[in-house]
């Protein structure tokens, strides 16, 4: 006997799905052609990340589109799919596995019925089997997609969004790597070493917790991505993005100077706030120092036959670097190129030219009128 649509479709297809919003949304498109008079539906799943808890995929049957809702670890737990499909209409939901046992870190599928004019009312029995047989038949292609999800989520939480793309995409080779136009933004902590050696071990891992999530949240906020934590210091990048046309090239470099500005900028906030916080509990304050330069990289995969890591080498890298090394005789918490001064309209306060150890011509190097 032929299966309707939608199962025929788990069965056959639904394996490939590129991810779970996709998966939502074409299996909504063909429960609606099948005849069941949905509203919408929401896929829920657990990810193994430090923040994130859950992912819950909205979507409206009415456009077919998909909007997504995360739950945080540290937040009180709530069922967004659930809550949302219940302000829609008649609620239907399964948790989706094997053993059916409702374990809460299962996949959670659910729909909404139409709750008003021609048909409406709750999912008749013919309608809540058509939904179970569904449940069942979409256990395989949701574990597929959930372990995806799931090794998506460690790579990205370890390797970063740049990084975890490319393991994912095979690109496992020694000596391999790309070259990425960017704005550049290395940072670390001041006099690191005589603090940690007065500072409980376990104090100290909350004091680098809560500065790396202000740097590091100044650098997503504002489209940059974290390539490195390397001991109490952060690299990170402000990449040029594709353009065309007359005149993009030089637009895109102005931007990626401009968001590096602005995440450091939101940077010195967050850690004068920080200071303020760690003052009112008797703590020292955390000094620290910026640079921002502006260049090419390469991004490479290098290291040992059966150990390989991510990493930035390049000219670029070697003068941010020094440049930050600098801050501390210069007074300064950030200092800025004249590449990247080369590229903005924010007023700057010239410090001249300066030698940097091992880069052979001086450097014109800038600050921020307020520092």
């Amino acid at each position: 006997m032929d299966l309707p649509s939608p199962l025929a479709w788990l069965v056959d297809e639904a394996g490939a799905s590129p991810s779970p919003e996709w998966f939502l949304a074409e299996l909504g498109r063909r429960l609606l052609a099948d005849g069941l008079p949905l509203l919408g539906g929401a896929l829920t799943l657990s990810v193994p990340h430090p923040i994130i808890a859950r992912r819950t995929w909205l979507w409206r049957a009415e456009t077919g589109a998909v909007i997504e809702a995360l739950a945080f670890a540290a937040a009180p737990r709530s069922e967004a799919g659930r809550e949302w499909l219940a302000g829609l209409g008649p609620v239907w939901e399964d948790r989706i596995g094997p053993s059916q046992d409702n374990r809460s870190d299962s996949p959670l599928l659910g729909w909404a019925r139409v709750a008003s004019g021609v048909g409406a009312g709750a999912f008749g029995a013919a309608e809540a089997g058509l939904l179970r047989e569904v449940a069942r038949f979409a256990a395989a292609p949701l574990a597929a997609l959930a372990a995806r999800e799931a090794r998506a989520a460690l790579l990205e939480a370890y390797l970063g969004r740049r990084s975890a793309a490319r393991v994912q995409a095979g690109a496992l080779a020694r000596g391999t790597g790309e070259t990425i136009r960017a704005a550049l933004l290395c940072a670390d902590l001041r006099d690191f070493t005589a603090l940690s050696e007065v500072t409980e071990p376990h104090v100290m891992i909350s004091a680098l917790d809560a500065w790396f999530d202000r740097v590091a949240g100044a650098v997503h906020a504002f489209g940059g991505e974290v390539l490195k934590f390397i001991g109490d210091g952060v690299l990170a990048i402000f990449p040029v993005t594709a353009t065309s046309g007359e005149g993009d090239a030089a637009r895109g470099d102005r931007e990626a100077c401009e968001a590096a500005l602005r995440a450091v900028a939101a940077s010195r906030a967050g850690m004068a706030h920080l200071d303020q916080l760690r003052q009112a509990q008797g703590l020292a304050p955390l000094p620290f120092g910026a640079a921002l330069h502006f260049g090419e990289i390469l991004w490479g995969n290098i290291g040992a036959a059966d150990r390989l890591d991510f990493t930035a080498i390049g000219p670029a890298v070697n003068l941010v670097s020094r440049l930050e090394g600098l801050c501390k005789p210069l007074g300064r918490s950030v200092l800025i190129s004249g590449a990247v001064a080369a590229n903005t309209a924010t007023a700057l306060t010239p410090l001249g030219e300066h030698t940097l150890r091992g880069i052979a011509d001086p450097c014109a190097v800038f600050a921020l009128p307020t520092d």
